[in-house]
């Protein structure tokens, strides 16, 4: 099953990114705020922001890899504490944590790898974690066409433990359920049990 074109990603500078102008936009940035640029240690610092950011919304192209699931296999197929790492996009501070995702197989399987390829795509974007969350398993739902598809993930967020509340070690947890694991019971408790998270 081929990867839908909307989501072929090529990871190369000029995919619509002007590096110089980042630069100059960040230096003009720092010197709004007061900081100077002028230290031998903070002259290069406005290059680095660009860099990094652009690193951030940049997630790496990858192909779609399904299988037929010969077996029949219809017990849930999870991969668990995937990272997570985007830019929260009311604040553009950091969020990072973890993914759990599963799903319930139909009549093909999924290279276990492009779970966690999955979760970086969507990640690398301004995002909020909701949404996030719903895209993933939105996404699976519709490219692999399984019996069920559950998501969670644990992240914390720097926009809430460095700035404002300062709710140093708080974590937001968000789900999406659907198919088999949204509407019957059982297979719901065992996706929750099998994340760690609390059903």
């Amino acid at each position: 099953m081929p990867l839908q074109p909307a989501l072929r990603v090529v990871n190369e500078p000029d995919a619509g990114v002007d590096l110089d102008a980042a630069e100059r936009a960040a230096a003009d940035f720092l010197r709004a705020l007061g900081v100077s640029t002028d230290s031998e240690g903070m002259r290069g610092t406005p290059r680095r922001m660009a860099k990094a950011y652009t690193e951030l919304f940049t997630p790496r192209s990858f192909n779609l890899t399904t299988f037929p699931n010969d077996e029949g296999y219809d017990e849930l197929v999870l991969a668990r504490d995937i990272p997570v790492r985007s830019v929260c996009e009311h604040h553009l501070l950091p969020f990072v944590g973890v993914a759990h995702v599963g799903y319930l197989p139909g009549e093909r399987i999924l290279g276990l790898s492009k779970l966690a390829r999955i979760v970086e795509h969507f990640a690398c974007r301004p995002q909020v974690q909701e949404r996030l969350t719903k895209q993933v398993a939105d996404w699976l739902a519709e490219q692999l066409d399984p019996k069920g598809v559950g998501v969670v993930i644990e992240a914390e967020h720097t926009c809430m433990t460095l700035r404002g509340v300062q709710a140093t070690g708080s974590n937001t947890i968000t789900s999406t359920l659907l198919g088999t694991l949204r509407e019957d019971a059982r297979s719901r408790q065992e996706f929750f049990a099998l994340t760690g998270a609390n059903a």
